[in-house]
């Protein structure tokens, strides 16, 4: 796996065209570390092969080390030419002027942009491209349930409930769900926290604007702090990130973690002897209305910075063709960006299988996508929901402490 780079060093500078040579595009995400080992580099070769004169060089890491240092490399003007982007971070890098206007790159090149499964915008501009996109559906690890005397994943809160005391009571430092909590990559109240909001059908807004105040949200923050006060989740929850919540589930310590497909083949490829299942997220006892499913996406930019920006898009381009998209969609198994893409993943594997029929059986769903300020958000939201498990404050206390917050952002 390659080293992400530090947020000083770009392509930009350094990659040789200017003297006739071939243009070597930096390309900056996470994905590589979490496809089977090579299979993004054979994309990149494939490009290469398609486009002489044009090389990539992969610059990957997890999440958030590559988060952290698209942030800084915004703040300094030296983003690599193309990056890897999450939805809640547009927002931010576009009013920044940090990546570029992917509407007007589309125009220079004639590119007809139909096929687009959907298009990240602000102010009435693109820049993000959804490459595929993942459901968080709910995973279990069935035999430390089983042990615990639970048959089936819950479908509900109770039942969900239930299941965390009963694998927290194994003992053996093993928890019932894990819930990432960091300040410094807050989206666990993106994917873990509100995700229970979604799949009750609820919303955290009201005409586009806060209201974190409302009932469904009010059930869902009471609901967690329940199982907090029942000590069903894993400790060190402040301080973790979502890699660290992987790492624990894949470790065989934790029963349930709600989770992104990305990360199947990295669980499997890890611990093999792991038997894990996957289902809908559980709903408020009694719902039968469609769920939301919380979702993330791969989503793709240019830097603004870039020196070869009609190099950059050709990869883009090349990325979310029908051909390459079903690839990259079956290896990740993933639902494709481009609408004529069909991925091959749902025919061969039982558990994609299952997550086609929980996105079938509801919509997706993640209200942070395209916010103003996302992150800032989450992590103000974040900042009050630890005073609240902490003990430091009320439900009601919390909730409108955030709505103030979140109306100051708006």
């Amino acid at each position: 796996m390659a080293l992400f780079a530090t947020a000083g060093c770009s392509a930009s500078s350094d990659s040789g065209s200017g003297d006739g040579g071939d243009v070597t595009l930096e390309f900056a995400q996470w994905w590589e570390p979490e496809l089977p080992d090579g299979a993004f580099r054979e994309l990149m070769d494939e490009f290469e092969a398609e486009n002489p004169g044009i090389k990539v060089e992969l610059l990957s890491g997890p999440y958030a080390s590559t988060k952290e240092q698209l942030f800084a490399g915004a703040a300094a003007g030296t983003m690599s030419d193309v990056v890897g982007l999450d939805g809640a971070w547009v927002s931010d890098f576009a009013n920044q002027g940090a990546i570029a206007d992917l509407t007007a790159l589309m125009a220079e090149s004639d590119y007809d942009d139909s096929e687009l499964a959907s298009q990240i915008q602000v102010d009435g501009a693109t820049y993000m491209i959804p490459v595929v996109n993942f459901v968080y559906p709910m995973f279990t690890n069935d035999d430390l349930l089983a042990q615990a005397g639970v048959a089936a994943p819950p479908a509900d809160r109770s039942e969900f409930a239930a299941a965390a005391n009963a694998v927290a009571g194994l003992g053996d430092n093993t928890s019932g769900w894990i819930l990432p909590l960091s300040l410094e990559a807050p989206n666990g109240i993106q994917n873990d926290v509100m995700s229970w909001v979604w799949a009750t059908g609820g919303s955290m807004l009201d005409g586009g604007q806060p209201d974190v105040t409302n009932d469904e949200v009010t059930s869902a923050v009471e609901y967690i702090k329940g199982l907090w006060d029942e000590g069903a989740i894993a400790p060190g929850a402040f301080t973790m990130k979502e890699q660290d919540k992987v790492e624990e589930f894949t470790n065989g310590r934790v029963g349930m973690m709600i989770d992104s497909l990305a990360h199947i083949n990295l669980i499997r490829e890890t611990n093999p002897d792991l038997k894990f299942s996957i289902s809908a997220l559980p709903a408020e006892d009694g719902f039968d209305g469609e769920r939301g499913i919380p979702y993330a996406s791969w989503g793709i930019g240019v830097a603004e910075s870039s020196e070869h920006p009609a190099e950059a898009w050709k990869l883009v381009d090349f990325l979310m063709s029908e051909e390459t998209n079903a690839k990259l969609s079956s290896i990740a198994n993933a639902f494709p960006g481009n609408t004529e893409s069909v991925p091959d993943f749902v025919a061969e594997d039982e558990l994609f299988a299952t997550a086609f029929e929980i996105y079938q059986n509801g919509y997706p769903a993640n209200e942070f996508t395209g916010l103003p300020v996302a992150e800032q958000l989450m992590r103000l939201f974040d900042e009050q929901f630890q005073v609240l498990l902490d003990g430091g404050q009320s439900v009601d206390e919390m909730l409108q402490k955030t709505q103030e917050a979140w109306l100051a952002e708006f």
